[in-house]
């Protein structure tokens, strides 16, 4: 029994060592584990400089959107990938479905180099 006891012990001390070093070389990088194709694509989108297209901004005005709510959508959203075009070149198409609300918004967005541009908003 004490032999038990002291493998635990030593199994538990190497334990905490091991999640110490976790933190410390994990801790200043902003890891963070997307692992699903939407968390990933959606983490890929917020990464690029993301622009408005001009008949965006009039949607936005008489919807009573704003950027934070879009915003709240490339972190919260769906990706529909059955409607989306992932293999166009050189820009892709992402159709992005959150909500504001209680109200369904869409999002078409295009994906290319370093830049994100939202196509299309509707509102639902």
């Amino acid at each position: 029994m004490e032999d038990m006891r002291k493998r635990f012990a030593l199994y538990g001390f190497g334990f905490l060592i091991g999640i110490g070093l976790v933190f410390f070389f994990l801790g200043g990088k902003n890891a963070s584990c997307s692992w699903f194709p939407n968390d990933r694509m959606l983490k890929i989108i917020r990464s690029k400089h993301i622009q408005y297209s001009d008949n965006l901004n009039d949607a936005i005005a008489t919807k009573k959107i704003d950027s934070a709510d879009i915003n709240n959508i490339l972190i919260n959203g769906d990706i529909d990938f059955s409607k989306s075009q992932t293999k166009n070149n050189p820009c892709r198409k992402y159709l992005i479905y959150g909500e504001k609300d209680q109200k369904d918004i869409s999002i078409t967005i295009k994906i290319c180099d370093s830049i994100a541009t939202i196509d299309n908003l509707v509102l639902k």
